[in-house]
């Protein structure tokens, strides 16, 4: 018997490739998203981020010509796996978003969230 705990997250994460520019501590890296939600997102990364430095972040929507600017905190990393040069999991939250833009990311969340709803319905 498999006991099943209580789901902590408020969000539902969606499993999505997205572009991400992270700035941090003078420190400029390019990811990709494992999965996001309206509160943040998960990604990989060769090194450790210094999570005392809050994140500039530059979100790359397929939907949009120019990316989306957040503020965000690390509130957790942790290696891959335990080889030496394996690369850390991140997760953020996001702290701040561009007002112009708030819409148009939910919207883009909602959208994703619908596609793969309706797709395991068919």
């Amino acid at each position: 018997m498999k006991l099943k705990l209580p789901e902590r997250r408020r969000f539902v994460r969606i499993e999505t490739p997205l572009g991400v520019e992270i700035q941090s501590a003078g420190r400029i890296e390019k990811v990709t998203t494992k999965n996001i939600s309206p509160v943040g997102f998960r990604f990989e990364i060769d090194g450790k981020l210094d999570e005392s430095e809050p994140l500039k972040i530059a979100l790359t929507l397929p939907t949009l010509s120019e990316p989306i600017h957040l503020e965000g905190k690390i509130v957790w990393q942790a290696k891959t796996s335990l080889e030496d040069k394996a690369p850390y999991d991140v997760g953020v939250d996001i702290i701040k978003i561009e007002d112009k833009n708030k819409n148009v990311f939910l919207k883009y969340l909602c959208d994703l969230l619908y596609s793969s709803i309706y797709k395991e319905r068919t």
